[in-house]
């Protein structure tokens, strides 16, 4: 249901809660930042304080796999199952005129990973514990869930690949890697689909909660375990490869001392390349999203230049299985910078001064979610501004059909070189902050 013009956003929410019972006027109503997918609203009634998680449109939500009802019957599910979920007090009515959605009663703490990466090792434990319990949910409470099988999710993944160009190399290669390595099939239980550091709250150093179940399916509990500890959830943590907070073993055992199946480490590293590739696509699929008019926010542009994040992730995943050989081969050289301080100012320089006056002139007028806006706005002017620079083409048809059809692989010669240094380059010029990339530039060059 879209948005009623004629409904006061403040006056509908408060309208929503006085139908559940609670009487004081909404007051403060504060988008919070981050959230590549759904909006979410902090807000306040007298002494207590909620959160509205809304679909950004009608149109989007048509194409999730999932309703904002069945995530709001997930999430009461969860909470009465005795993971530590939000728990929901309403949800909203197409008479209500403000959007989809559901209201939750606000958990004490922080999603900011900043302040959950500074928690004791033992949150990651804690972590663990709420994973085993979430795979413990009963799915007969949950109908509507469907079953992720890998065959099944490889080949969805492919078809998403094809669908976006079918042209890049790196993918290509993951894609062949997880149609060459399928697990056997794991007893289903209730997968979160997006559990990782950023979706959880810790609140003094304790984990209080597990937010934003629009993932949710049945399928292997070890794509939920490698999910969080992929490289770009750990934000910088890159010695500490269980959730950023810890080391894989230690989770494990607390995993299993909570009731979860024994951890298989073959299983883990198929869903730990799965997920990879799958948001590599996923990121490529915001470009597609903001070129429909479905979504027009600057982030989805930005997004989707973090594909190359995940095409490093996919090699540095992989390329243990490449000869010594060519693991040891020298790479090319990187391609310098065409930079001039004579004649006329360059579009970089532009985009450059665009970038520094937004900084000294707009940033301290905006607050919040506007605030967050402004950092992407100066990160897109970046990716342009390198791009104008020197960025390599990432499209090679030819390449990523040899690569599917088995043509070549990494035993080939030259092509594990070739890959690395086609991933340094375009990682340079969309996101030369990722922490990986620097650790990736000392191994590899």
């Amino acid at each position: 249901m879209a948005l009623d013009p004629q409904v006061d956003f403040t006056t509908g929410l408060s309208a929503v809660m006085a139908k559940v019972g609670v009487t004081a006027p909404v007051t403060n109503p504060r988008r919070l930042s981050g959230g590549a997918n759904l909006e979410s609203w902090l807000f306040d009634c007298g002494d207590e304080s909620f959160v509205l998680r809304r679909a950004p449109s009608a149109e989007w939500i048509a194409s999730r796999p999932l309703s904002m009802e069945a995530e709001a019957a997930i999430v009461r599910h969860a909470h009465a199952g005795g993971v530590p979920a939000p728990e929901v007090v309403a949800e909203l009515q197409p008479a209500d005129g403000i959007g989809q959605g559901f209201i939750m009663r606000c958990l004490p703490g922080t999603a900011d990973p900043e302040v959950t990466l500074s928690s004791p090792p033992s949150l990651g434990e804690e972590l663990a514990v709420a994973m085993a319990r979430i795979h413990a949910l009963d799915p007969a409470g949950l109908p509507f869930l469907k079953v992720l099988e890998p065959a099944d999710g490889v080949e969805g993944l492919y078809q998403q690949f094809m669908d976006a160009g079918g042209d890049r190399p790196i993918i290509a290669l993951g894609l062949a890697w997880l149609r060459a390595n399928l697990p056997p099939k794991a007893a289903p239980v209730v997968v979160h689909g997006d559990l990782r550091i950023g979706n959880v709250m810790s609140h003094e150093g304790r984990l209080s909660g597990v937010l934003d179940w629009e993932l949710t399916h049945l399928g292997d509990g070890h794509e939920d375990f490698a999910y969080g500890c992929m490289t770009v959830w750990r934000f910088g943590r890159l010695d500490k490869l269980g959730f950023g907070l810890t080391d894989i073993d230690t989770l494990a055992r607390a995993y299993e001392a909570a009731g979860g199946e024994t951890f298989d480490p073959v299983r883990f590293r198929f869903w730990l390349v799965y997920r990879t590739v799958w948001w590599s696509l996923g990121c490529l699929g915001m470009g597609k999203t903001w070129r429909s008019g479905v979504d027009r926010q600057i982030e989805r542009v930005v997004v989707g230049r973090r594909t190359s994040e995940q095409e490093l992730d996919i090699l540095r995943l992989l390329e243990g299985d490449a000869p010594e050989a060519e693991r040891a081969r020298k790479l090319a050289p990187a391609g310098a910078a065409h930079d001039s301080d004579q004649g006329e100012p360059t579009a970089a320089e532009i985009l450059t001064a665009v970038s520094e006056w937004l900084a000294s002139t707009v940033k301290e007028r905006l607050s919040g979610r506007e605030r967050w806006e402004l950092a992407v706005t100066q990160n897109a002017l970046g990716i342009v501004r390198r791009q104008l620079a020197g960025r390599p083409d990432t499209s090679d048809r030819t390449l990523t059909e040899d690569i599917l059809a088995g043509r070549v692989s990494l035993a080939t010669p030259g092509l594990l070189a070739d890959l690395r240094r086609r991933a340094l380059d375009t990682l340079s010029a969309d996101m030369p902050k990722y922490p990986a990339l620097a650790q990736a530039r000392g191994l590899w060059e």
